[in-house]
């Protein structure tokens, strides 16, 4: 589930917290990156979960409207396609699935109000709209309208980061990645395929099977980060005498210390692999002037050791 450029960030964030706390034992650091893994594929969980929750709102507005005392005609024979999609019995219906979902405390029954907002955003839009009129009653067309949801409601929406911010620390930034792999699942159905959960660690090493690669990849990099963490620290104050090392940006200081670990615990890899995909990072995670800073201080830190 997670891919190269995710697990790196797991990395950096992982060094950012040794910086800010250099007592931080091995140990502990490789805790909290398997916490921090772990999270991501519970937040994909968590937003899936809602399928059925979305579902189950609109259900009970149909019913709710058709108990009032003067129903209007549409209100006594709603349009019931999106009450009655097919994807929220193919979740709330799978065992596994729920099982998960209820051992990790991953459900929606306390956010009342989210969902009732989220719906009315979702029955105010185009796509509902079209979805609603249409003939067609398919996997496939409930599966699209489920993507354009995830696409179009849930990212960049306030009182959705309120909650998350509340249930984990790790999942700030890794909202946008877990509604791609539900969307994913969405395609999966489309496919009929069943809903099954995804390995956290993708591909095998060569001559190794059995052991997550990816694993190996992101436990490499943490391991040496911290083993290394003060000669690196050492090398990159050297090649920065005009600056106090303690005036060196934080973050930009964990991207370079990070990239100089998976250079060293995974030489075949390309320095300019390496350079690139944290001088992407730091556009996410720094200052405008850090992808430069860092650019510059992993080709000379790097490349000095190949």
């Amino acid at each position: 589930m997670l891919n190269r450029r995710i697990l790196r960030i797991k990395a950096f964030k992982t060094v950012y917290a040794l910086a800010e706390n250099p007592e931080m034992t091995q140990a502990e650091a490789l805790a909290q990156l398997e916490a921090s893994c772990q999270a991501t594929r519970d937040l994909y969980l968590f937003m899936l979960a809602l399928v059925p929750a979305l579902t189950n709102e609109a259900k009970t507005r149909i019913e709710a409207a058709r108990g009032k005392f003067h129903p209007t005609e549409e209100e006594k024979h709603p349009n019931m396609k999106f009450a009655e999609n097919s994807i929220a019995p193919l979740l709330s219906e799978d065992p596994d699935f729920c099982k998960l979902v209820e051992k990790k405390k991953l459900g929606w029954d306390q956010y009342d109000a989210f969902l009732w907002h989220l719906y009315d955003a979702v029955k105010a839009s185009e796509y509902y709209a079209d979805y609603m009129a249409s003939e067609e009653r398919s996997v496939e067309a409930d599966a699209k309208l489920w993507i354009s949801i995830f696409e179009n409601e849930l990212v960049d929406n306030k009182d959705l980061e309120d909650i998350l911010e509340g249930l984990s620390i790790w999942w700030n930034d890794d909202l946008a990645y877990a509604l791609t792999y539900c969307c994913h699942a969405m395609d999966d159905f489309a496919a009929g395929k069943r809903w099954a959960c995804p390995e956290l660690y993708l591909s095998q090493m060569p001559g190794q099977e059995g052991k997550d690669s990816d694993r190996d990849f992101v436990v490499g990099i943490v391991r040496k980060a911290v083993a290394s963490f003060s000669k690196s620290v050492e090398e990159v104050a050297k090649l920065t005498p005009k600056w106090d090392i303690n005036r060196i940006c934080t973050t930009d200081l964990a991207l370079i210390v990070t990239g100089m670990a998976e250079s060293a615990a995974f030489p075949s890899i390309a320095p300019k692999i390496i350079m690139n995909e944290y001088v992407e990072i730091s556009k996410f995670y720094s200052t405008p002037e850090s992808k430069a800073f860092v650019n510059g201080l992993l080709d000379k830190l790097i490349n000095k050791t190949k």
